[in-house]
């Protein structure tokens, strides 16, 4: 982001990092809330509402940032709603491990994301920048608090983390554009 502030080119980077913040928040929204529709009644219930709520705070700032940078959101927020909610759903079934093995891949990649947002921002923006860093902070909590429940001992946990950091990835590339 090379530009100089108020160039349309930086009008359509801030833009591009908007959109896909809010696509990856309503995604770990979903994913959260796919969690819970599955582990309601167990000891991870408080944990994972924990950090649904968190998350839902993520979302709420970006649905107020989108409009104010006059930045659209996603055109793929029903694919984003749907493969959220089921990937959260679907690595609970496995149980509780998997789910925060879910959890930990998930937010490595968007610790890594928010960083390089952080960096190609600079001084430009302080007020962005400082919510991005604070999400930051509150995605590699969750990072953590997936470790320390055992994310790690998840049934082939190093194969799991490797797909859902891909599609994490491919995600954010697709978000960035549509």
């Amino acid at each position: 982001m090379s530009t100089l502030p108020g160039d349309r080119s930086d009008h359509d980077a801030l833009g591009s990092m908007l959109r896909v913040n809010h696509a990856g928040e309503y995604g770990a929204a979903r994913i959260y809330a796919g969690q819970m529709a599955i582990l309601k009644d167990s000891s991870m219930s408080e944990t994972i509402r924990h950090m649904a709520e968190q998350e839902e705070h993520h979302l709420a700032e970006f649905n107020r940032l989108i409009p104010e940078y006059k930045a659209r959101p996603s055109a793929l927020l029903p694919l984003w709603h749907v493969a959220g909610w089921a990937l959260g759903a679907g690595t609970a079934l496995l149980g509780k491990q998997a789910a925060m093995a879910c959890t930990v891949a998930v937010e490595t990649v968007i610790a890594e994301h928010y960083q390089e947002q952080l960096a190609a921002l600079g001084e430009r923006e302080p007020s962005l920048a400082a919510t991005i860093a604070q999400f930051r902070a509150e995605e590699l909590e969750h990072h953590d608090i997936g470790l320390e429940q055992g994310a790690e001992l998840a049934p082939a946990y190093g194969l799991m983390s490797a797909v859902i950091k891909t599609g994490c990835r491919a995600a954010i590339a697709i978000a960035k554009r549509v």
